[in-house]
């Protein structure tokens, strides 16, 4: 996919593989309880099998060019990331998400690192629709979305439960036709 894209600022966009498992579990550990406000990411690396198995598992799925996993670096030490979580190559259908642990937010790297992610599936591996599904209630997400230039599709009422509370999801979306103008 790409070995080290530049973001500015000190900031690199970077593959994140199974033999980084302990600096993305000691990642993950100084951001978990900002990371699992929204999603479940951070509560399937516990520990470090899990981490190193949560990374497995995407290198897994990059090999059969069905996700990709990118770690973002802020001045060499890794602050969040960005990921493909289901690629449908078939049907040109991909989902970006992504998570930040609190110290690197408002700095506008999950917005440009998410922009490196998206391009490339548009432009390299001919994704049609990129979609950004999102709680209704993490209102930083819905804001880097709007940044992406998405559109909201809907929203699914009550559609997960995350850690015992019943969450609305939104549903963003780009088309390639949007993206490349």
């Amino acid at each position: 996919m790409m070995f080290v894209r530049s973001l500015g600022d000190g900031a690199e966009l970077r593959p994140l593989e199974p033999w980084q498992a302990e600096e993305f579990f000691a990642h993950i550990e100084r951001g978990r309880d900002f990371i699992g406000q929204h999603i479940a990411f951070a509560d399937a690396a516990k520990d470090l099998d899990g981490a190193r198995n949560l990374l497995q598992r995407y290198a897994d799925k990059a090999a059969g060019d069905a996700a990709r996993i990118c770690g973002i670096w802020l001045d060499d030490k890794l602050v969040g990331g960005v990921m493909l979580r289901e690629m449908d190559v078939k049907q040109a259908r991909t989902e970006v998400g992504c998570w930040l642990e609190p110290a690197a937010t408002g700095k506008g790297l999950i917005t440009r690192a998410a922009r490196v992610l998206i391009d490339w599936a548009i432009r390299e591996r001919g994704m049609h629709r990129v979609e950004w599904l999102v709680s209704s209630e993490n209102a930083p997400s819905i804001a880097v979305a709007r940044r992406l230039g998405m559109t909201k599709d809907g929203v699914l009422r009550s559609y997960f439960l995350h850690r015992g509370v019943r969450q609305d999801l939104e549903v963003w979306s780009v088309l390639a036709p949007e993206w490349e103008s």
